[in-house]
């Protein structure tokens, strides 16, 4: 298929009919018409059924719309930025990926910012979205994203990690439990109220039972959690304590939480992870720059 019937294809499939696509397209029926039927005769099968005046996609047609979509929405990209430019446009679209964690904590600041920042950054956009690490990777090979933040480093060939901040996990507990009445750097052994684990299988959740196990302290806990948020959200309902990273820890809120320092001290990075052959553009360094700073402010805020 050539690109112009993908984006004829893509066009009817939206809008269900020939004269639909010709209209987001900007173009006649008879000229969709004859891409469509240039297509259907280089493919060599029908990609849709007429059936009562309708056009209903075939099955063959299902299964190529799903493996057309990414290059579809390449050529609409395309196509926005070449009317950009055609229209003497310098906006540019910085793509920020995180992993949820980092989405709520280190990301809202950094970018309230960047976006309130001097004439000229407020021309450039930004696309916010969460991941895990695995999947953020594989979107700054495939060129969907330009940077991203993670707490751990890949160590993929294709990927440049920079450490951005660094800070040690951190105990959150309820205002008013032991923990937050007890002086100076916790052990874990002095730990009391119900522990909300991480799952094992995070990398700071096997940090976590790695620093237990060297105590040879085996704790058990009835609450073991996916997410950092999830398990701030739960100590600050007042339901026990848990050990998360430091970057969750400053967006905790200390009118019911008080925070902690564990005399274990495990050590956490904030990683930027950028495609090694893609260098950040301008509006990209100063985003990086900004995080750096409030970040570091955020870390500052600790006791």
């Amino acid at each position: 298929m050539r690109l112009r019937h993908i984006e004829v294809f893509h066009a009817i499939m939206q809008a269900g009919s020939i004269s639909g696509a010709a209209q987001l397209l900007h173009i006649s029926q008879p000229a969709v018409t004859k891409v469509l039927q240039h297509a259907e005769l280089q493919l060599g099968l029908p990609l849709f059924d007429r059936v009562r005046g309708k056009l209903v996609p075939t099955p063959e047609a299902q299964r190529l719309v799903v493996e057309t979509e990414k290059l579809n929405r390449d050529l609409l990209a395309i196509r926005r930025l070449a009317a950009q430019l055609r229209g003497g446009a310098t906006e540019e679209l910085l793509r920020v990926q995180a992993t949820p964690t980092l989405g709520a904590s280190v990301l809202p600041r950094a970018i309230t910012e960047w976006m309130q920042g001097p004439r000229g950054a407020s021309a450039a956009r930004c696309q916010l979205s969460t991941h895990h690490t695995r999947e953020i990777v594989a979107s700054l090979l495939l060129g969907e994203a330009d940077l991203a933040l993670t707490l751990t480093d890949p160590r993929h060939p294709g990927i440049q990690a920079q450490v951005l901040a660094q800070g040690e996990m951190m105990l959150l507990c309820p205002v008013g439990s032991p923990e937050s009445r007890a002086e100076g750097p916790l052990a874990l052994a002095d730990l009391r109220s119900e522990l909300i684990l991480l799952a094992e299988d995070d990398p700071l959740g096997h940090l976590v039972m790695d620093a237990f196990a060297a105590q040879d302290q085996h704790p058990a806990s009835r609450v073991n959690v996916q997410t950092y948020q999830l398990a701030r959200a739960l100590v600050e309902s007042g339901l026990g304590v848990s050990i998360v990273d430091p970057f969750t820890a400053a967006s905790a809120d200390r009118t019911r939480v008080s925070l902690r320092r564990l005399q274990a001290a495990l050590p956490v990075s904030l990683m930027l992870l950028t495609p090694a052959n893609r260098p950040l553009g301008q509006s990209g360094r100063r985003f990086v720059k900004l995080l750096g700073e409030t970040t570091r402010a955020a870390l500052n805020s600790l006791p």
